[in-house]
Protein backbone atom coordinates (compact mmCIF):
# COMPACT_ATOMS: atom_id res chain seq x y z
CA UNK A 1 0.00 0.00 0.00
CA UNK A 2 1.06 3.56 -0.69
CA UNK A 3 2.70 5.48 2.13
CA UNK A 4 1.28 8.74 0.79
CA UNK A 5 -1.49 10.82 2.33
CA UNK A 6 -3.55 13.46 0.56
CA UNK A 7 -3.98 16.64 2.62
CA UNK A 8 -6.84 18.88 1.53
CA UNK A 9 -6.92 22.33 3.11
CA UNK A 10 -7.21 25.86 1.77
CA UNK A 11 -4.96 27.09 4.61
CA UNK A 12 -1.32 26.58 3.53
CA UNK A 13 -0.11 26.86 7.14
CA UNK A 14 -2.32 23.97 8.23
CA UNK A 15 -1.33 21.74 5.31
CA UNK A 16 2.36 22.52 5.92
CA UNK A 17 2.00 21.62 9.59
CA UNK A 18 0.31 18.32 8.71
CA UNK A 19 2.98 17.57 6.11
CA UNK A 20 5.70 18.03 8.73
CA UNK A 21 3.86 15.84 11.24
CA UNK A 22 3.33 13.07 8.68
CA UNK A 23 7.03 13.14 7.72
CA UNK A 24 7.90 12.27 11.33
CA UNK A 25 5.80 9.11 10.94
CA UNK A 26 7.46 8.41 7.56
CA UNK A 27 4.47 9.27 5.37
CA UNK A 28 4.74 11.32 2.21
CA UNK A 29 2.00 13.78 1.47
CA UNK A 30 0.48 15.59 -1.45
CA UNK A 31 -1.40 18.81 -0.84
CA UNK A 32 -4.55 20.07 -2.51
CA UNK A 33 -6.12 23.48 -1.89
CA UNK A 34 -9.70 22.30 -2.31
CA UNK A 35 -11.90 19.31 -3.03
CA UNK A 36 -11.74 19.70 -6.80
CA UNK A 37 -7.94 19.56 -6.77
CA UNK A 38 -8.12 16.61 -4.37
CA UNK A 39 -10.31 14.61 -6.75
CA UNK A 40 -7.82 15.30 -9.56
CA UNK A 41 -4.97 13.99 -7.38
CA UNK A 42 -6.97 10.88 -6.45
CA UNK A 43 -7.39 10.09 -10.16
CA UNK A 44 -3.61 10.35 -10.68
CA UNK A 45 -2.42 8.10 -7.84
CA UNK A 46 -3.60 6.05 -4.88
CA UNK A 47 -3.31 7.32 -1.32
CA UNK A 48 -3.24 5.56 2.03
CA UNK A 49 -5.59 8.20 3.44
CA UNK A 50 -7.25 11.54 2.78
CA UNK A 51 -7.17 14.20 5.50
CA UNK A 52 -9.48 17.11 4.68
CA UNK A 53 -10.62 20.30 6.29
CA UNK A 54 -14.39 20.66 6.57
CA UNK A 55 -14.69 24.34 5.63
CA UNK A 56 -13.23 25.12 2.19
CA UNK A 57 -14.22 26.99 -0.94
CA UNK A 58 -15.74 25.14 -3.94
CA UNK A 59 -16.50 21.95 -2.00
CA UNK A 60 -16.86 21.23 1.72
CA UNK A 61 -15.01 18.43 3.43
CA UNK A 62 -18.30 16.55 3.78
CA UNK A 63 -18.95 16.81 0.03
CA UNK A 64 -15.41 15.58 -0.64
CA UNK A 65 -15.94 12.72 1.83
CA UNK A 66 -19.01 11.60 -0.11
CA UNK A 67 -17.20 11.73 -3.46
CA UNK A 68 -14.12 9.89 -2.17
CA UNK A 69 -16.23 7.12 -0.59
CA UNK A 70 -18.24 6.81 -3.81
CA UNK A 71 -15.17 6.44 -6.08
CA UNK A 72 -12.55 5.06 -3.67
CA UNK A 73 -14.51 3.31 -0.89
CA UNK A 74 -11.44 1.63 0.63
CA UNK A 75 -9.60 4.94 1.20
CA UNK A 76 -9.94 6.21 4.78
CA UNK A 77 -11.07 9.83 5.06
CA UNK A 78 -10.34 11.95 8.14
CA UNK A 79 -12.11 15.29 8.65
CA UNK A 80 -10.48 18.25 10.36
CA UNK A 81 -12.59 20.92 11.99
CA UNK A 82 -12.45 23.66 14.54
CA UNK A 83 -16.09 22.84 15.27
CA UNK A 84 -17.52 19.96 17.25
CA UNK A 85 -18.07 16.51 15.83
CA UNK A 86 -21.81 17.21 16.20
CA UNK A 87 -21.58 19.68 13.30
CA UNK A 88 -21.23 16.63 11.03
CA UNK A 89 -24.95 15.98 11.43
CA UNK A 90 -25.36 18.26 8.39
CA UNK A 91 -24.30 15.26 6.31
CA UNK A 92 -27.59 13.99 4.88
CA UNK A 93 -26.01 11.17 2.87
CA UNK A 94 -25.21 9.11 5.94
CA UNK A 95 -21.57 8.72 4.82
CA UNK A 96 -19.38 8.93 7.90
CA UNK A 97 -15.67 9.79 8.04
CA UNK A 98 -13.22 7.16 9.22
CA UNK A 99 -11.70 9.59 11.68
CA UNK A 100 -11.90 13.11 13.01
CA UNK A 101 -9.23 15.62 14.09
CA UNK A 102 -10.46 18.54 16.13
CA UNK A 103 -8.47 21.79 15.92
CA UNK A 104 -6.18 22.46 17.59
CA UNK A 105 -4.81 18.93 17.36
CA UNK A 106 -1.53 17.59 18.65
CA UNK A 107 1.07 15.24 17.23
CA UNK A 108 -0.35 12.43 19.39
CA UNK A 109 -3.79 12.92 17.77
CA UNK A 110 -2.28 12.45 14.31
CA UNK A 111 -0.33 9.41 15.50
CA UNK A 112 -3.50 7.88 16.97
CA UNK A 113 -5.36 8.34 13.66
CA UNK A 114 -2.50 6.76 11.69
CA UNK A 115 -2.31 3.76 14.03
CA UNK A 116 -6.08 3.28 14.04
CA UNK A 117 -6.65 3.54 10.28
CA UNK A 118 -3.39 2.38 8.72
Amino acid sequence: MSKSILIVDDNPNMSSLLTEMLEIFEYDSVRADDGLMALEELEKQSFSMVITDMKMPNMTGLELLEKVKEKFPETPVVLISGYSVDSMSDNDSGVKPDGFLSKPFMMSDVEDILKKLL
